[in-house]
């Protein structure tokens, strides 16, 4: 009997050290971090900058000496194990699997893509393993309780509020876009953002004229297009994927659709928007989070890093993956060891100064985080907004294409 209790003892103990996650005080070599990232697939050219903003944090902090933690009593240098999902879902939870299996990650980093987080949050939640992404902005999976799933991106309503809000300081009332057009993907993300632009507009003086959904994939998007027309709409609101969107503004051209403003987000992310649309990309709004012209601390040092690997300044989604390394180094240290419980805790208590700005948690693990309007001009991507850091004024109204 002694013997089996003994046995027993050894391997509840063995489970409790697995659940919780390397133990500091096993003074490991390397803090491993896990991230899902799409490095192939429709989300492949976000999926990038992702990539690049985690990748020169963790060489940041590891030149630094890495990560304080108290229980070791040292520095110990991350270790980012990065896994390809391929912008399925799928692979997303497989992957994430893979990570807390093989890898014994303690904490889990996102890719792009509302839906390839939608996913992956549960995973999270089940293995009790912190998890934050960016390029992130669905609401509702925040909402069901998760413990374990924070995000310092704007949400659904940030970008909704905001939005009206920046249109209005922006242009004299009498020029307002107020007859608004809303393309809604059939995703959870499009019905959600897409409900809330609707219900939002007449709280600032506009009206959605026109709420078109349409299958993500789908290659003929003219009769959402002829009805936008016929309806006399003056913006454009919608959050397509890449080829979605490349899709609308070629067949807007095509159908001589002309609004006086486009807010578009996610799809002009990427430079190989400006690389595909060529003038017709131009007086494209986005929202992606950040722009490499905010003052923030460390932006400048990103932006050289940036600039010496890939010829221009840090891409937009590659701050706030910066920003996410960030915060969980500091969070490490705060917890003062491995547990991810404590990490989870540390986590959620976040007051700091990122290369994003300043970034807190509410209790459901949004983000409260500065929100950013950015816009094509001339083929670059312009920050608009927040004023106090603009580049340049909104090019405003669009002008049709035939004078491009």
């Amino acid at each position: 009997m002694r013997v089996t209790i003994a046995i027993l003892s050894v391997a509840l103990l063995a489970w409790l050290m697995a659940a919780a996650g390397p133990s500091a005080a096993q003074a490991p070599g390397t803090i491993k971090i896990g991230a899902v990232v799409p490095l192939t697939g429709r989300f492949g050219a976000g999926g990038a900058q992702v990539k690049a903003g985690y990748e020169f944090a963790v060489e940041d902090i590891n030149r630094a000496g890495g990560v304080m933690v108290r229980d070791a009593n040292r520095r110990v240098p991350l270790e980012l194990v990065l896994l390809d999902d391929e912008s399925d879902a799928t692979k997303t939870v497989a992957r994430l699997e893979t990570l807390a299996s093989s890898h014994q990650v303690v904490a889990y980093l996102g890719g792009f893509g509302s839906d390839l987080h939608a996913a992956a949050a549960s995973i999270a939640e089940k293995n009790k393993i912190p998890y934050l992404g960016v390029a992130f902005a669905l609401h509702k999976i925040h909402q069901q309780g998760f413990k374990y799933l924070f995000s310092p991106f704007p949400k659904s309503p940030d970008l909704a509020r905001e939005l009206y809000r920046f249109l209005n300081a922006s242009v004299p009332d009498a020029q307002r876009p107020k007859r608004v057009a809303i393309f809604k993907e059939k995703t959870d993300w499009g019905d959600e953002l897409g409900g809330l632009w609707a219900v939002r507009a007449p709280e600032f003086g506009y009206q959605a004229v026109v709420q078109e959904e349409y299958a993500v994939g789908t290659r003929d998007l003219s009769d959402v297009i002829l009805r936008t027309k016929a309806a006399n709409a003056e913006a454009v609101l919608a959050m397509p994927t890449p080829p979605d969107g490349f899709t609308l503004v070629r067949q807007m051209k095509q159908l001589a659709f002309n609004a006086k403003f486009y807010l578009f987000i996610r799809a002009p992310d990427a430079v190989v928007w400006a690389q595909n649309l060529g003038k017709d990309g131009d007086y494209f709004a986005l929202a992606p989070g950040w722009h490499h012209a905010v003052r923030y601390p460390g932006v400048k040092e990103l932006n050289d890093k940036h600039q010496r690997a890939f010829g221009r300044p840090a891409d937009v989604i590659t701050g706030p993956a910066y920003a996410n390394i960030q915060i969980l180094a500091d969070a490490i240290t705060r917890a003062g060891g491995l547990d991810r419980a404590k990490i989870r805790d540390a986590i959620a208590a976040t007051q700091m100064m990122t290369v994003v700005g300043p970034v807190r948690f509410r209790a459901d693990g949004t983000g409260v985080v500065t929100t950013a309007f950015l816009q094509w001009q001339s083929g670059k991507q312009e920050l608009i907004w927040p004023k106090e850091f603009a580049t340049a004024p909104l090019q405003y109204p669009a002008p049709p294409w035939d004078r491009r």
